[in-house]
Parts: C-alpha cells; sequence; structure tokens
C-alpha cells in the first residue's frame, strides 16, 4: 500500500470524531531546530532528490470529544430548571505515526522529536511525499547513543549517502540495504533499507560527543533497530494542542512534536491542500517572538495580528500555558482566525 494513501485513510478514518538538546543537535549535524523545525537527513543527499520540508507539522486525526461536565442548577426546587449539561471540552487528539519501532537499545530513551515531515522531488513537486521520523536518545551508564529512524520516500537505496565513508551490501530482516560504520566518525552506523512502500527507510545510531561506542556496538544496535521497525504504525504521540475542524478545503498535511519544553511537547502543524506549497504553519512559539498590533480575542486569548508583505501571522497570547500559538501563512486574515477559533488548547 502506497503510504500516502496509509496515511490518508489511517486520518480520515479519525475525522468524526534531551540530554542538553542544544549539545546533541548541534553535535548531529543541526538536526532540530527549535524556531524552525526541519527535516533530519544525511549531509550528502544523492543529486536529483531535494527534500523541501514544511517548518512543524500531518495528516492527522481530528480532535476527540471529552464527556461534559454538568452545571450545578436549582433542579430540586419545585418548578426549578432542569439539569443542564455544559458543551463538551474536545479533547486533544493523539498523533499516529506511519511506522512503529519494535526496538531500541536498552536504556532510557529520550524523544527529541517525533514528526511527519512533507517533502517533493524537483521532478514531481506538486505531489508531497509523507515520511516520519523518530529522533531520539539512549542513555545507558555513562553511554548515549543518538537514533535517528526515517522514511526517505524520495531516495532510492542505490542513491544513498553516507556522512562517514562507503557504504556496502546488506540484507536486514530480508530487506536488501546498503551500511556504513564509523565509530569515530560524524555519521556512526548508517544504514539504507528498501522501504516496502518506495523508496527507503534511514537508521542512524552513533555515539553522542563525549560518549563512546565500538563500531561492532553501533553495527548490531543499528542493524537490530532496522529489523524491527514494523508497517503500518500503531505509535500515537502526545501533542500540546490540537487542530479542529478546518476551513473548507484544508486538512492537517504534517506534525512535529518535539522534546518536552516548560510549556509541553513543543508541537506544530502544518496545515493547506497537501499537494501544493506554501502551507498554513500552525506552532507554539516564544513569548519574545510575538509582534504586531491587537486583533480579535479567540478562545478568551488575546492575539496579535502582524502583515509582512502578505505573510500574516496570527498569535495567540499565552494559548498554550504561558506560550504562545502561532497560525502563519500568506492566507486571508480570516481563514487565520477561522483554524485559530477551532484549535484544541489545553484545559
Amino acid at each position: 500500500m502506497d503510504i500516502e494513501n496509509l496515511i490518508k485513510d489511517t486520518f480520515t478514518a479519525h475525522e468524526p470524531d534531551a540530554p542538553d538538546s542544544g549539545q546533541v543537535l548541534a553535535a548531529t549535524r543541526q538536526r532540530l531546530d527549535r524556531r524552525s523545525a526541519v527535516v533530519s537527513r544525511p549531509l550528502a543527499v544523492a543529486a536529483g532528490v531535494v527534500l523541501l520540508v514544511l517548518a512543524a507539522g500531518t495528516v492527522a486525526a481530528l480532535n476527540r470529544p471529552a464527556p461534559g461536565n454538568q452545571v450545578a442548577t436549582g433542579a430540586g426546587q419545585a418548578g426549578g430548571p432542569a439539569a443542564v449539561e455544559a458543551p463538551a471540552k474536545a479533547a486533544i487528539a493523539e498523533l499516529t505515526m506511519p511506522y512503529s519501532l519494535g526496538w531500541l537499545p536498552p536504556g532510557q530513551a529520550d524523544y527529541l522529536a517525533r514528526r511527519i515531515n512533507t517533502g517533493s522531488s524537483a521532478a514531481n513537486h506538486d505531489k508531497p511525499v509523507y515520511g516520519g521520523e523518530y529522533m531520539l536518545t539512549v542513555t545507558s551508564g555513562r553511554q548515549v547513543l543518538l537514533v535517528d529512524v526515517q522514511e526517505m520516500r524520495m531516495m532510492p537505496v542505490e542513491h544513498a549517502a553516507f556522512k562517514s565513508g562507503p557504504g556496502r551490501p546488506v540484507t536486514i530482516g530480508g530487506r536488501a540495504g546498503v551500511e556504513s560504520s564509523h565509530s569515530g566518525g560524524p555519521g556512526g552506523y548508517e544504514v539504507y533499507l528498501t522501504h516496502p512502500d518506495g523508496g527507503s527507510l534511514y537508521v542512524n545510531v552513533a555515539a553522542q560527543p563525549g560518549s563512546s561506542a565500538s563500531a561492532q556496538e553501533l553495527t548490531d544496535a543499528g542493524r537490530r533497530v532496522a529489523e524491527n521497525v514494523t508497517f503500518p504504525g500503531k505509535t500515537t504521540v502526545t501533542p500540546a494542542f490540537g487542530l479542529g475542524k478546518l476551513p473548507d478545503g484544508l486538512r492537517m498535511c504534517t506534525f512535529d512534536v518535539e522534546k518536552s519544553g516548560p510549556s509541553g511537547p513543543r508541537t506544530g502543524y502544518s496545515v493547506g491542500t497537501c499537494s501544493t506549497l506554501p502551507a498554513i504553519q500552525v506552532r507554539i512559539g516564544e513569548a519574545v517572538q510575538v509582534s504586531g498590533t491587537a486583533g480579535q480575542p479567540v478562545q478568551g486569548h488575546a492575539t496579535r495580528y502582524v502583515d509582512e508583505n502578505g505573510y500574516r501571522t496570527l498569535w495567540i497570547l499565552n494559548a498554550v500555558h504561558d506560550a504562545p500559538i502561532a497560525v502563519a501563512g500568506h492566507n486571508a486574515q480570516a481563514e487565520l482566525y477561522a483554524i485559530a477559533e477551532h484549535l484544541v488548547l489545553p484545559r
């Protein structure tokens, strides 16, 4: 089954209803930009393949309603009004990954990011390709391993590019691929395996700077991680906020849930047609980023609105605890407000 249809079908079915991360990410080819999430990928990419990543951002389940609470009334008095049930507040929907990790190295796993990315190739820029990614560290005693697993749907195995050195053919779990292992190099262990729905699955296991692991340790761990990836995915991710009803013609295209901060998991979505770029970005921001003039209140929260040469940003203040949410894109102001009004915010 094509992964794009798999994701669409999965999420459509639900529509009714680090250690020091700076050190880790700087040491792993700047894999995670806190201000704008991008696809983590090998430093060298095969010619002719380009990933145009949407910052933050997937087709995901719409939010499910939570049980309503009753409002106290004078129902016990003669002739008094009957109890009235308050409108149910929607629950923040879980997000589903397109594949699951069946095995990780022993130790404490700390997820830096879980996301679905959208990209396109130069040859077919109007058709998005969905790719799930897990970024995490695994700590065991004094050893810290960096693990990155992602779908490279536009990169066939024969175009594999490595950071540390040449690759060699390998078969893991019955799937052909190419692997490279250099414990002292920037890549550690890398493998590209044939993806069941086209392209490749990329697995990278390396020692965090300051930690160490032999080439054999990295190879053993990387091969086992790759062997135990299962399709389709059953793993769910809890975002800090959700999307509700979207304007006609728009849907969720991507999501990005990063390591928790003071306001919870840093969450972002891209919203659009999912067939053309650019999309509307809906993400948690920082108070220092807020600018613009006062706008209309949204769900009881003050707002700020700014138009920069047609790129419009609606800031919803204190939307996720003390953090603002930005709804931004080249779309009309009314469309940004329509998305903002239906966001599912934490209680």
